[in-house]
Parts: structure tokens; C-alpha cells; sequence
């Protein structure tokens, strides 16, 4: 029977099986560390078959670069043992929501995630630390010694000698931060759809360096815009010359041919006026003139023609009709023109898309105008404040408490997420901080009766004691960011009234840990045999289940949010115990035995799990009665060798679109 791998991907080997798919002749083989044969890449063949001449050492090229940014792509290609372990007590709708809350270091939740999300997330938006020079919170293991980095930055020749003084500029006030970013950047477009979209916000001290990350990761042309949002009218005090009051919003396509804006007004004001209503949407009626100099009779002489309106105002018309009125674009300042030439009104002059009203006496002509609008790569609108609709719905949350310092408007992100995401859409961020993704989202569904659902990412760093959170009782911020989309979700749908009885305000908590398997399950060639014997199991002690379940979702690819169901499962067995009724003989009784099983059954027949000992095969052939599409046991938990022998044999027969696995 096969076994789980029970770890995430390596990239760097499914990286090299796609380039042998491409051009073999690059493949080539190396000895490992441990002096084992493994296949590599031949990149001076590679860089041969990517260009259109003679390679013969090092080009210069278009590229940012960095001490570090080598290793942080090794970094981000290696795999981890490690799991995502339930936490019930901690969620809100466990066993119903679609929405997922995951607690630990987002490098390693986006290593986790790879199988089981790739190409499924509509939107990816990230609001990293910014780099002003404090400490970096996410930190990594892949800086080198300090004189091998000082050397690669040219602070240090190859002899010792120091050579340049380390300025904020040239050393690992940049690096440190972009090696952070690059790595993880590069896992998350993995997760985009096809029209999927990425979107990061910045302020001015990164922002060319974080341009040309994402460029290099998403391709140049896939950027769809840099919008500046206008955040703080005050600006900052403290700065010497320009004082800033913005910041900034990346927007990268997966592919730009398949990414689209949908046809949405974020503009609250804009959106009050769309008061009509038809199959196509929600809209207004505009003037069909354009009467501006620019679109002047001379200026657009095409649109310049006459439309004629039936007495009743109810018929409009490009064809000369008599007793109907004539109607040119001109108003007593000159003669302007239409908005679009005739042959264009003919085709939209349908389903009421223009009307004509009698105002002072005179004729006019009016256009239906959708909701729908170009976007500005420009956000001044007063919503987008932090101190306004960040900090102060924080309070209003938390009883005029302010949790975090620098919360984002919920504004700013919630109409991203309306540009970007159709109803049932997945946003992910994997920087949550103050959980403003989450509410938004929230916030978002009841407002258009959307099904949209989120992955948060948050690392459980730890709370200032002195804090106003500190001094609550909260320990690390990732219990503040839950304790936070717990209220909104609350206020959500008690706002919400009769719309909100479907609303999803749920999240299912899963933090990182270790894996579920001892080292020997890794590692067996490196344990020493009385080790071996001591291993009963290959599973640690501590972990139940339900841990082992969502270790086997991770390693097969199940989506997480799926429902689970647990159910017992009785069998009747026949078994023969002895009992010694003298030294010298043996007699063998045989005896009934009613066994219950817990059986994990996520999506119904998605996936079968049982993780108890003693599977026997009457079990085996219960489960496989359901016909599920994935079954998995212990590899240590079958009553018997014949058992575990027979298993595959008995879905092979009863169930054959069944896949047998064990751990």
C-alpha cells in the first residue's frame, strides 16, 4: 500500500522536471552533500538554449540584485515537515464556514497550502511590513555569515580588509527586507487563477525596489497599475523635506490577457445616483450631447446629425419622420455633437437606452450610463483615512480601545475586493495583521449577498505587555487579529437583519506545528535499531485524529474548508481468544465482539479516514461500500497483516475508483 509523503513539495525538483520536459539535454547529474548521485540542471547549456548567440561567461543583464536573494529563492523552494493542526476552541463555526484562519509564519503556510490551493485564489492582497529601519518581524535563516555577506556587499574585501562604511543604504536594511518579500512573493503567484490578481501596498521607501520584485516575479506586463492612495492629510511631522501623505497599491495580472476590473462604482456618492434599474444592472440617465469645445461640430463632424422625437417623447429616431420633432446637438453657446455616430444610436436605440424629456421648452436627449466606471489610479476619497474607518472601527470594536497602530481603512481594501473578486471568489492574505482583509470581506458579502471567502496568514508574535492589548490579557497579536473578525462578524450580521442569515462570519483556525511523524517516518536510514524497536508508531504521542487528518488533507490536496463529519462505525467480528486452563493445554473460545470506529468523512465521500487500531476487514468493506474517492488509515493500525494485505484487494473489487493510502 502507498504511503503519504507527508510533506510539502520540493520545488526545486518539480522546477527541474519541468525544465527535462523542455530541453533535456540540460538534465545532467551531481553528487549531493552526502555524496549521492541526483539530477540537476546544466545551466550553461540552459543559459545556451535561452539565447541567440554565443554564451561564454556571465552577461550583464536587467535585474535587481542583492546579497541573499540565492538563497532566499533556495528558501523558498525547499520542502518542510511540517502540519496544520485544528484548533476548535479558537474558531467560530468550525465544522460549517469556508473560511480559514492560519496562525504561524506565512512562509511556511504558503508552502503548506501549494497542493491544495494551487491556481484556485481569485485575489491575493498583502499588506507587509513596511521597511523604515525597525526590526523585520518576519524573519528567515538563509542570511549568511556576516563576512560572506559583508564581502558579497562589497563592505569587505576578499583579504579581510573592510572597504566601505555600512550605510542604511548599502546594507542589510534593503536586503534583509527583499529577501523576506522575494521569497514569498514568489510562492504566492502559484495560488492565482488565471484572471487571478495580486495586489500589495508599499509606502515610498521600498516601493521601486518591491516594483522590480514583482516585476521579475509577474513579468512587466503584467502590472496593471500603480495606484497612490491618499492616506494621511497631515502628512508626517517628523520629516526633514517632503512630508509624505501616501502610500501606494502594486496591482499585478497572473496573465493580463485573462484579467479583468469588474463593472463596479466604488465611489459612494457616484453609486447614490444610479437609482434605475434593468437586466444589465443599475443606472442613470445621462445628456447625449457632449457640449464642450472639444466636441464641437467641426471637431466631430460624424456626430453631428439630427434625431427625431415623436410628439409623445416616447419614440426617438436617426430616420426623417413627419410631426416629429428635429433635434440637433446645440444649445445657445453652439453647435456641438452626439456622443456616438448614428450608426452606433441605431444599434443601442433599443430597451429604452435612450429617452427624450421636454425641459424649458427644448427637446433633450438622454443616455442610459451603467454602474460602472473607469478607475482612477488615484484615491483621494476621505473613506480611505486610516484614522477615520482604520483606527476608529477598531475602537467601536473593541469598547474605544485601539488595538493595533496602524490599521488600514477598511474602506481602501474593501473596494479592492469589489474592483477585483465576482461573489464567490477566494481572497487570501497572508500578512493579516489587524484582520481588515476579513472584515471587508465580510462586510462586502452583506452588502451585495456575495459568498466570497478568505485564507488569513498571521504569525502569533508576541503582544507588548505595557500594550493596551497587553494589559487585556492578549499574549500574541494573532489572538487580537481572530478576537477582531469574531466582533465584526457578529456586528456584520446582526446589522445585516434578515440578509444576513447565510452570511458566513465563521473561520476555522489551523495553526503550524511540526509534523504529526516522528523523525523515523522522515528519517529510518539515520535511527539507530534500538531506536526502531522502541517505535511502536510512527506518530507522535501528542496528536490526535483530527491533527491527523488535516495533515492528510495538506499532503493530498483536499481543500481545507470542507465540511467534516465524524461518524462511528460498528462492525460485528468473530475472534478467538485463548485462555490457559492448565499449563499443559490451551483451549480456544470463540466470541462476538461489537467494535465502533471513528470514521472522518469530509465532503461525504471526498475523502474517508480512520485512524483507529484494529481495522479489520469488515470494516474495510464497509468503507468501501460508500465508494469514496480517498481512503486512508494508519499504516500501524490494521487488526492484521492479512488485513492491511487485503485492503487495496478489497476496494480494488468493491470500489475501484477508490485511492488506498496509509500513514
Amino acid at each position: 500500500m502507498e504511503k503519504l509523503k507527508m510533506h510539502t513539495p520540493d520545488f526545486t525538483n518539480e522546477n527541474i522536471a519541468r525544465i527535462a520536459e523542455l530541453f533535456p539535454n540540460c538534465v545532467t547529474e551531481s553528487r549531493d552533500e552526502k555524496g549521492e548521485v541526483k539530477r540537476a540542471i546544466d545551466f550553461d547549456q540552459l543559459r545556451q538554449e535561452l539565447s541567440g548567440s554565443i554564451v561564454e561567461g556571465p552577461q550583464e543583464r536587467y535585474q535587481l540584485n542583492w546579497p541573499g536573494k540565492r538563497e532566499a529563492l533556495l528558501t523558498a523552494n525547499a520542502p518542510i515537515a511540517k502540519t496544520l493542526r485544528p484548533c476548535r476552541e479558537e474558531s467560530v463555526d468550525f465544522d460549517t464556514t469556508k473560511n480559514l484562519f492560519i496562525e504561524g509564519d506565512n512562509l511556511d503556510a504558503l508552502k503548506l497550502l501549494q497542493e491544495t490551493y494551487l491556481g484556485k485564489v481569485k485575489m491575493i492582497y498583502i499588506d507587509p511590513p513596511y521597511n523604515t529601519g525597525n526590526d523585520i518581524l518576519y524573519k528567515n535563516d538563509y542570511s549568511s555569515a556576516q563576512r560572506e555577506y559583508e564581502v558579497d556587499a562589497g563592505l569587505r574585501t576578499d583579504d579581510g580588509l573592510r572597504a566601505v562604511t555600512n550605510t542604511e543604504s548599502n546594507g542589510r536594511y534593503h536586503s534583509d527586507w527583499l529577501s523576506m518579500m522575494y521569497a514569498r512573493i514568489r510562492l504566492a503567484r502559484n495560488f492565482l487563477k488565471e484572471d487571478g490578481i495580486f495586489v500589495i501596498t508599499i509606502d515610498h521607501y521600498e516601493i521601486y525596489n518591491l516594483g522590480e520584485v514583482c516585476d521579475e516575479v509577474f513579468g512587466y506586463e503584467n502590472r496593471l497599475g500603480l495606484v497612490t492612495v491618499y492616506i494621511n492629510p497631515k502628512g508626517r511631522n517628523q520629516e526633514k523635506f517632503f512630508s509624505p501623505c501616501t502610500e501606494y497599491m502594486l496591482v499585478y495580472a497572473r496573465d493580463i490577457k485573462s484579467a479583468y476590473f469588474r463593472e463596479v462604482v466604488i465611489d459612494d456618492e457616484k453609486a447614490e445616483e444610479f437609482i434605475y434599474e434593468d437586466e444589465k444592472g443599475k443606472f442613470r440617465y445621462d445628456g447625449f450631447m457632449r457640449a464642450r469645445t472639444s466636441a464641437s461640430r467641426e471637431a466631430k463632424p460624424s456626430m453631428w446629425y439630427p434625431l427625431y422625437v415623436s410628439e409623445d417623447l416616447k419614440t426617438i429616431t436617426t430616420k426623417k419622420t413627419a410631426n416629429f420633432h428635429e433635434v440637433y446637438p446645440e444649445t445657445p453657446n453652439g453647435q456641438f455633437s452626439w456622443k456616438t455616430t448614428p450608426e452606433t444610436f441605431d444599434d443601442r436605440n433599443q430597451n429604452e437606452y435612450f429617452k427624450a424629456e421636454l425641459v424649458n421648452g427644448s427637446v433633450f436627449i438622454f443616455n442610459k450610463y451603467y454602474e460602472n466606471q473607469i478607475f482612477k489610479n488615484i484615491w483621494t476619497d476621505k473613506k480611505y483615512f486610516p484614522e477615520f474607518n482604520g483606527t476608529q472601527v477598531i475602537k467601536k470594536l473593541f469598547d474605544g480601545k485601539s488595538y493595533f497602530d496602524f490599521p488600514k481603512s477598511i474602506y481602501a481594501v474593501k473596494d479592492i475586493v469589489k474592483i477585483i473578486t465576482e461573489n464567490d471568489d477566494l481572497v487570501m492574505d497572508f500578512f493579516a495583521g489587524s484582520g481588515t482583509t476579513a472584515h471587508s470581506v465580510m462586510e462586502l458579502n452583506s452588502e451585495d449577498g456575495g459568498r466570497r471567502n478568505y485564507v488569513l496568514v498571521q504569525i502569533p508574535a508576541a503582544v507588548d505587555a505595557k500594550s493596551e492589548a497587553g494589559k487585556d490579557g492578549y499574549s500574541e497579536i494573532s489572538a487580537v487579529t481572530m478576537e477582531r473578525i469574531r466582533r465584526a462578524g457578529k456586528t456584520i450580521k446582526d446589522e445585516a437583519g434578515l440578509n444576513g442569515v447565510n452570511l458566513d462570519i465563521g473561520f476555522r483556525v489551523l495553526k503550524i506545528d511540526s509534523s504529526n511523524m516522528k523523525d523515523v517516518y522522515y528519517s529510518p536510514d539515520e535511527q539507530a535499531q534500538a531506536n526502531l524497536l522502541d517505535q511502536v508508531t510512527n506518530i507522535k504521542e501528542d496528536r490526535t485524529a483530527e491533527d491527523l487528518l488535516f495533515q492528510v488533507l495538506l499532503d493530498w490536496g483536499v481543500d481545507l474548508s470542507l465540511p467534516i463529519v465524524r461518524e462511528r462505525i460498528s462492525t460485528t467480528e468473530n475472534t478467538e481468544s485463548t485462555e490457559a486452563s492448565n499449563k499443559s493445554s490451551v483451549n480456544s473460545v470463540s466470541s462476538v465482539v461489537n467494535k465502533g470506529f471513528e470514521v472522518f468523512f469530509v465532503d461525504e465521500n471526498a475523502l474517508a479516514a480512520c485512524f483507529d487500531d484494529g481495522v479489520s476487514e469488515d470494516l474495510i468493506k464497509e468503507l468501501a461500500k460508500r465508494q469514496p474517492l480517498r481512503v486512508v488509515f494508519r499504516d500501524s493500525g490494521f487488526a492484521s497483516d492479512d488485513a492491511k494485505i487485503n485492503a487495496e484487494q478489497i476496494f480494488n473489487q468493491m470500489s475501484p475508483g477508490t485511492e488506498v493510502r496509509s500513514i
